[in-house]
């Protein structure tokens, strides 16, 4: 998660895992609240529903008594029953006998009368006159279920309006969140800018002038030695350098692919470590295939085989062994050092993620290795073992 545009820095990790809690307690408490909004809601607008439709339900039973003690008075031969569409009704005598019922199943059992959930049912019983006979009165208003299709689209309405509030305010919130560890990287991004840049004449001036120095003359052995390690930290730095322009200008740096000679160029980056390979007195097995062309921009390759090299020289032991093999299709770079836990493999392309404290770094050179091989589509493969080694395998 990048923190600012076109940042050398990313989001660390620790605050990456921080920001991610926060969202997910804040996606919790958002949903905790919808949920309990739309559990209040729904019982409110239930419990209005019902008290409206019991309403209707008593008004209509007591019309219904009406309409029977006229139906009881009349005389003539044509009875006729009050019925309404929106109820049912039901007569019984005292012996719980139907005598006339409207109702989907009338066999009820009066001495214990229950309903389910979804009728209201107004239960009468010794009515003031028995009108023909009648001793129990159930009456029933009819099922409504516009009122749930209307609560639900409410629901879904106000639900939209509260995810549109709660993500506005999120927005803020995360935006405060980060805007302090925002300012440090903005503050550590320009630095590195600033010192990334201060650094170049010099460390070009020393890796030129050791390159002007002839070894080959220098009788005196301690200022020989003393000489390589001046290459060895003006190479490292110079990787160092290499690796932060990179981050800096990755955005910005115009691709000059071309057909690359991968047997010239390994065999270039392998004489760039020359000196560091001897001092470390590191057996070399080189195996190069003629002719295995890659088309790729050339400092991008040279980045990303510089990486993968100087952590086998520098991670190796000393007197160790490293193996490099080029065929058509791959190339495998594979040392004797130390070795990477199976745990921690998944993490080694992250960047500033390091996992041997007692040599320099910061934990970006295999991040680089993985952004020029996602840029160019190549497949990386790690196999390695505690104290046995490591074995990188680029292919393509």
């Amino acid at each position: 998660m990048s923190v600012l545009k076109n940042s050398v820095i990313d989001l660390p990790q620790s605050e990456q895992k921080t920001l991610i809690r926060f969202l997910l307690l804040y996606a919790l408490l958002c949903i905790a609240i919808l949920s309990l909004g739309v559990f209040s809601y729904y019982t409110s607008q239930k419990e209005l529903f019902t008290k409206n439709r019991t309403l209707e339900l008593n008004q209509y039973a007591n019309e219904f008594l009406i309409n029977l003690k006229e139906l009881h008075n009349d005389k003539t031969n044509t009875l006729l029953y009050p019925v309404d569409l929106n109820f049912k009704t039901s007569l019984y005598d005292k012996n719980y006998k139907i005598i006339y019922s409207t109702l989907t199943n009338p066999e009820i059992q009066l001495e214990n009368i229950s309903f389910d959930d979804n009728k209201i049912v107004r239960y009468i019983k010794n009515p003031q006159e028995y009108y023909i006979n009648t001793q129990y009165i159930v009456v029933e208003i009819m099922p409504d279920t516009k009122w749930i299709n209307n609560i639900t689209k409410d629901i879904i309405l106000y639900g939209i309006v509260f995810f549109t509030f709660m993500l506005t305010i999120g927005y803020f919130l995360t935006n405060l969140f980060l805007r302090p560890l925002k300012n440090v990287v903005h503050i550590l991004d320009n630095f590195i800018k600033d010192t990334t840049h201060e650094l170049n004449t010099p460390i070009s001036t020393i890796m030129t002038n050791i390159e002007l120095i002839d070894k080959d003359n220098i009788k005196d052995k301690s200022l020989l030695k003393s000489i390589n390690r001046i290459d060895i930290g003006a190479k490292t730095i110079s990787n160092i350098y290499d690796d932060l322009t990179y981050l800096i200008l990755n955005h910005k740096l115009i691709k000059e692919d071309k057909d690359i000679n991968l047997k010239i160029l390994i065999e270039q980056r392998i004489e760039y470590f020359e000196t560091l390979i001897n001092i470390k007195k590191i057996n070399l097995s080189i195996q190069l295939e003629e002719n295995v062309i890659l088309n790729i921009d050339e400092k991008k390759i040279s980045k990303l085989i510089d990486n993968i090299l100087s952590n086998a020289i520098k991670y190796n032991k000393i007197s160790g062994n490293i193996n490099i093999v080029l065929k058509t299709n791959s190339l495998s770079i594979k040392d004797t050092g130390k070795g990477i836990e199976n745990k921690n493999i998944d993490k080694l392309f992250n960047r500033y993620s390091r996992f041997d404290n007692s040599i320099g770094g910061f934990g970006i050179g295999l991040n680089i290795v993985k952004l020029i091989a996602e840029e160019y589509s190549l497949n990386i493969k790690v196999n390695s073992k505690v104290n046995e080694g490591s074995e990188f395998i680029l292919s393509w």
